[in-house]
């Protein structure tokens, strides 16, 4: 059996925010596990637990308060800005609302090409053609590139987002609640492409969701999240079956 290598791992990792000189939000509090190269880890939680502020902190768009973040063996938060700069287009974000999350003022070959502004000068033609490929990987036609957000359906623009996504060819996506502001058909349209994304291109994700039975579907593990922390990691299914932590059985119970 081939051995899983660990492409992040998470150690004691802290996130605080001060909201007066006497109280704190332990928002992430004291969180470890290992992210392998090429699997889903699902985080899920009720809102509030701290699962979004957790995957932001991972690809250092929130400053750790204590502990490390290692992706490939590089300790994000103490990076210098030429690693930085290579981490950011091995890790991308890809945002829960897609209504917002794309500018209604450029095209969608302008919101797909922003990305390769960060790995050097290409040509019109060159960027047209990573676009076009990118467009057809979601199941979008290559002519959508010059119309604009508001032109598509909801379903249409999350496929615009993970189009967005993949400029960088990165190997590592944060889906944060990906689906969530989506029809119930319409997400399993975008879970499958997701799914066949992570085959052809070898991706990882960490994927963070308050639906259990999308969370189940999606991911090879799960971590339950409770007020900052994690109380229980495993397998999906194990965990989704046989939940051992009081919280995880109230989730589901609730569902």
């Amino acid at each position: 059996m081939e051995e899983k290598q660990v492409l992040v791992r998470i150690e004691d990792l802290c996130k605080y925010f001060r909201l007066s000189s006497k109280e704190e939000l332990k928002a992430v509090d004291h969180v470890s596990f290992d992210i392998f190269r090429n699997e889903t880890v699902g985080i899920v939680g009720e809102s509030g637990c701290g699962k979004t502020t957790l995957g932001r902190t991972v690809l250092g768009l929130y400053p750790a308060t204590s502990g490390r973040v290692l992706f490939d063996g590089m300790d994000v938060h103490s990076a210098g800005k030429r690693e930085m700069r290579e981490f950011k287009k091995r890790a991308q974000i890809m945002l829960q609302d897609p209504y917002a999350s794309l500018n209604p003022r450029m095209t969608v070959r302008d919101i797909i090409a922003e990305g390769l502004e960060t790995r050097g000068n290409f040509s019109k033609a060159e960027k047209d053609e990573r676009v076009c490929e990118l467009l057809s990987l979601v199941g979008l036609r290559p002519e959508y590139r010059s119309r604009y957000p508001h032109e598509f359906s909801g379903g249409q623009r999350q496929r615009i987002s993970i189009a967005r996504s993949l400029m960088t060819s990165p190997e590592i996506l944060i889906l944060d609640e990906p689906t969530s502001a989506l029809d119930v058909s319409v997400q399993a349209q975008v879970l499958n492409i997701l799914m066949d994304l992570r085959e052809k291109l070898h991706l990882t994700y960490l994927f963070i969701s308050h639906n259990l039975a999308v969370v189940r579907y999606i991911s090879d593990r799960t971590a339950v999240m409770q007020k900052g922390k994690i109380v229980e990691i495993g397998a999906s299914d194990d965990i989704l079956s046989h939940p051992r932590d009081p919280y995880t059985q109230e989730l589901i119970a609730a569902v």
